[in-house]
């Protein structure tokens, strides 16, 4: 009888911690972090991963986490690799992973047939498959706050706004990768449609450092622009080869991922004139990000360099955080939860409205266009602006661009159709 009394005691205490454990574990709201900060494309990872920790981290600081629980953000090393990603995601995922963040093509490429049968969304931020806008067809898979695609079409937007389009060759340097070759379907499509003819110059991953060919290439046929979908140590050196071949810097246009402060800061003086993308906001005069140095890097919480904070990476990664703890927000919101699930989480980015009005009340107002999401729509009709590198630093040349979305939306449309075509237990969705 003493044996049996011990058992049950110790197996009710068990039990009593169990649920003390469970009660806690569901008292965070869990946010992987697929960071790299190793390997060839570290000097990128390291700035984008601290901006959306140490958002994050202020909101715990500041606010107490978001409708009264924490936030856990948890790292988990990918080095920018396409399998320790999927490794990553598989090692997770059991712990109640609202949202997956891929910072790779490769990787969300990998994770998007994953995302409705774990009911785990992936927010893909202006990266990996431009078709994946398109809702209906990707129920678990966000690009906000705009693709690939809608980013290559504002980009011709203001080339045809500074010389015009029609007639004009253009040059496209492009990392030999997924991530580099996926607007090349939309320039093929647009070329005959808009007039202007289009030439391309791959540079494998191992000759990021050695574009010298490209670059001969490129003075042979004599583009009238250049545009590039470069990353790591392939944007500096195109640039350095731009300026070596005399090839005018203020025609030559990089995307998103192709105009930070890791790019230009080697090149200094040599890239005045520079152009690239962007859509989220530079520097440190925003009410948001005086809250970040107050409560997390001033305060030793944060693993960035102080002077650091405000460049281009840093920012995005700070924007990526914005879109997700506003759709935590929503998803608290929508379902009167405050411990919500993955599948809250895909509600909740459906609902995602980062209005004007809300960029202002969050402390980041001109920070970035507006962007609305909804059941069809998993891009959000973001906008673009092009900024400049003065030799020093970047500047902000021009107002919000966006995309050409009655072009670029039926094309988007076709090719999310085909992309689940021969994929038959593929989980679509119906909207309204």
């Amino acid at each position: 009888m003493k044996l049996k009394s011990l058992i049950l005691g110790v197996a009710a205490t068990a039990l009593a911690s169990a649920g003390t454990l469970t009660a806690v574990q569901a008292e965070e709201l869990y946010v992987p972090s697929l960071s790299y900060r190793t390997g060839p494309f570290a000097g990128g990872g390291i700035p984008f991963a601290n901006g959306f920790a140490d958002y994050l981290n202020m909101l715990n600081e500041r606010d107490g986490g978001i409708g009264g629980i924490k936030i856990k953000v948890e790292e988990c090393e990918t080095g920018y690799n396409a399998q320790k990603g999927v490794e990553c995601y598989e090692a997770t995922k059991g712990k109640g992973a609202l949202v997956y963040n891929p910072l790779s093509t490769g990787i969300t490429l990998q994770l998007i047939p994953k995302a409705p049968v774990d009911k785990i969304p992936v927010l893909s931020m202006g990266y990996g498959l431009s078709a994946a806008g398109v809702g209906e067809k990707f129920p678990y898979t966000f690009t906000y706050p705009t693709g690939y695609w809608s980013q290559m079409s504002s980009i011709l937007k203001y080339i045809d706004a500074n010389g015009g389009l029609k007639g004009k060759k253009i040059g496209f340097i492009y990392l030999d990768a997924g991530y580099g070759r996926e607007p090349i379907p939309l320039l093929e499509q647009l070329a005959p449609k808009l007039g202007f003819e289009w030439v391309g110059f791959p540079v494998a991953g191992k000759d990021m450092q050695n574009q010298g060919s490209q670059w001969l290439n490129v003075r042979k046929e004599r583009p009238d622009w250049m545009i590039m979908w470069g990353w790591g140590a392939m944007n500096a050196t195109a640039v350095k080869e731009a300026k070596k071949i005399r090839f005018p810097l203020d025609k030559f246009i990089g995307n998103w991922w192709s105009g930070a402060h890791a790019d230009l800061d080697s090149v200094g003086d040599a890239g005045k004139g520079y152009l690239a993308a962007n859509f989220s906001g530079i520097g440190m005069g925003f009410p948001a990000l005086q809250d970040v140095k107050k409560h997390v890097v001033d305060a030793g919480k944060s693993q960035s360099d102080p002077d650091k904070v405000g460049d281009v990476l840093y920012n995005r990664g700070l924007f990526n955080a914005v879109i997700v703890a506003e759709a935590i927000a929503a998803a608290q919101k929508l379902t009167g939860k405050k411990n919500i699930t993955g599948e809250d989480m895909r509600a909740g980015l459906e609902a995602f409205d980062l209005s004007d009005a809300r960029l202002k009340e969050l402390g980041l107002e001109g920070f970035t266009g507006a962007v609305k999401g909804s059941c069809k729509d998993h891009e959000g009709g973001g906008s673009v602006f092009i900024q400049q590198w003065n030799g020093n630093d970047w500047e902000r040349v021009t107002d919000l661009i966006a995309p050409m979305t009655d072009i670029v939306g039926p094309l988007l449309e076709d090719a999310a159709a085909k992309y689940v075509s021969d994929k038959p237990d593929w989980k679509s969705q119906t909207c309204g």
